[in-house]
């Protein structure tokens, strides 16, 4: 059953982080942005397949015109919707994004503006901080998104202090290895463990640190659900396998994706999730996320307590921001 699609709505970007080959400028240039016409016969297609979850990712998703437009399409077919940014262009979308982003993650990567702006090679530390203000002020309930590295991680404490500031969720984004980038040291799984645990306004997806610790992805028994939970589609208008991160061969939409799902391709790409020798010690967390969600396994249980504490103090901060506006209107 699909649960999420990953659909990247431009591979632009306007920021060049260490840890992401999207900083690879040249490369993805004379990329297209996917077209507000296509996502939408793609969404509702999604719609019919069961598809509850869309994170309008990039690149940079806001270098895309018609974000806004994607957003409130989503939400109005009832999907929860997500967007990370690196908060570059959100004032200038920020009205029209209001009230159609679930899940909206501003991306800072230090505490320190000189080591944020070095590490995404653009000058974004203060605009983070702008877009928050922003953001509250339009009633929205943005999380800041700590992607740790093992130069960073010790940071954590104080990029907590941090959200505590401006009363937010710190979501630890644990990075994987991945185009060259060495995953989390064990030291540092120790430590960013160790700090998280007993904080309600801290999520750290559990599920993910043990699976680092098993090694990633076993392909002989493998964890990953990427083609049969999750459906990745490219700004060409294309159904990406087996995942994005490792992809092998597209797909074009040139018919209904329930179709599509049924074809030969398809099919042996998801009797193949996690098995093929490049899955062999995976832990890209895009794929991880659903793939835990069921059946039940032992990452499912580690993932279970973070996720109901996370959307505990969500429900929380959205009812107390609800009575201090009605207080106020008063």
């Amino acid at each position: 059953m699909l649960l999420l699609c990953n659909y990247y709505v431009t591979y632009k970007c306007n920021a060049y982080c260490e840890f992401c080959h999207f900083a690879d400028h040249k490369r993805y240039k004379s990329t297209p942005n996917a077209s507000l016409e296509d996502f939408k016969k793609n969404v509702e297609e999604l719609v019919k397949l069961g598809v509850k979850f869309i994170d309008l990712t990039g690149g940079e998703p806001l270098l895309n015109p018609d974000i806004a437009e994607m957003a409130k399409f989503a939400n109005r077919l009832k999907m929860q919707t997500s967007i990370t940014t690196n908060t570059l262009l959100y004032p200038k979308f920020a009205d029209s994004l209001k009230g159609n982003v679930n899940l909206l993650h501003f991306s800072l990567d230090s505490p320190d503006e000189e080591e944020h702006n070095k590490i995404r090679k653009v000058n974004c530390f203060n605009k983070v901080f702008e877009s928050i203000e922003i953001a509250k002020s339009l009633g929205e309930f943005p999380d800041i998104l700590f992607t740790v590295t093992n130069d960073t991680y010790k940071k954590l404490p104080r990029m907590h202090r941090l959200a505590q500031k401006h009363d937010l969720v710190l979501i630890v984004n644990p990075v994987f290895s991945y185009f060259g980038n060495p995953g989390l040291s064990e030291e540092a799984l120790d430590f960013i463990e160790e700090y998280s645990t007993g904080y309600s306004d801290i999520y750290l997806n559990k599920g993910f640190i043990k699976l680092r610790r098993d090694g990633g992805n076993n392909i002989e028994n493998p964890s990953c659900k990427a083609v049969s939970r999750v459906i990745v589609i490219s700004p060409y208008n294309e159904i990406v396998l087996p995942c994005y991160h490792f992809k092998k061969e597209t797909v074009k939409i040139n018919r209904p994706i329930s179709e599509l799902r049924k074809s030969e391709k398809i099919r042996y790409y998801q009797s193949m999730e996690g098995k093929f020798d490049f899955c062999k010690g995976c832990t890209v967390n895009c794929y991880f996320e659903p793939s835990f969600a069921f059946p039940f396994n032992q990452y499912s249980l580690a993932a279970l307590p973070s996720k109901v504490k996370y959307s505990y103090n969500k429900l929380i901060k959205q009812k107390v921001k609800k009575i201090s506006i009605f207080t106020n209107g008063k």
